[in-house]
């Protein structure tokens, strides 16, 4: 379990990081209109799914940490997709000319506690947690995230449970997991 200051630390970090994400896009849409450049933005949720490098990104690392036992978010409510969504959606966006302004790319979103339940279906064999790394019981909490505008474009999303189980594969190619 992190400690206090470990927490505020990670929350610190990922707060930048989100924030770095804002900024950023509103440097490209300034830069697009100031230079009559059309543009689009691709915005995804926690992107996971079989991999193509040699090691584990930082969101299947979050799963990882699940299969290995660690709750790595207990209360917090992920929005989810497939990194072959994210890669089919930059297509489409770029394929349709009616297509504009800014996508979020999220299949649907899910807490640890849905997480673990599909795990538990798909790998009964697998150790995972019964409670938070806080010592509370697993809660499920949820929001949810508009997709239909990038739905509107044709994209139908793979199923979490269908990534979770490739993801899952991937580790097991990796040797990072053993069933």
């Amino acid at each position: 379990m992190l400690s206090t200051k470990a927490t505020k630390y990670v929350l610190s970090i990922q707060l930048r990081y989100q924030l770095s994400k804002i900024l950023a896009e509103n440097a490209a849409w300034d830069f697009s209109k100031d230079h009559g450049i059309d543009m689009i933005a691709i915005n995804p949720g926690m992107v996971f799914g079989p991999f193509l490098q040699p090691s584990a990104t930082l969101s299947a690392e979050v799963i990882l940490s699940l299969v290995n036992g660690i709750d790595p978010f207990p209360t917090m409510v992920i929005p989810w997709v497939d990194v072959r969504d994210v890669a089919y959606s930059h297509i489409v966006a770029f394929e349709i000319a009616s297509a504009s302004g800014r996508y979020c790319v999220v299949e649907r979103t899910a807490g640890c506690c849905e997480l673990i339940k599909i795990l538990t279906e798909l790998f009964p064999n697998l150790q995972l947690p019964d409670k938070c790394s806080n010592g509370s019981p697993l809660i499920q909490l949820k929001y949810d995230v508009s997709n239909e505008k990038v739905k509107g474009l044709g994209i139908e999303f793979m199923p979490l449970e269908v990534s979770l189980k490739d993801t899952i594969e991937s580790f097991k190619e990796m040797k990072l997991v053993s069933l």
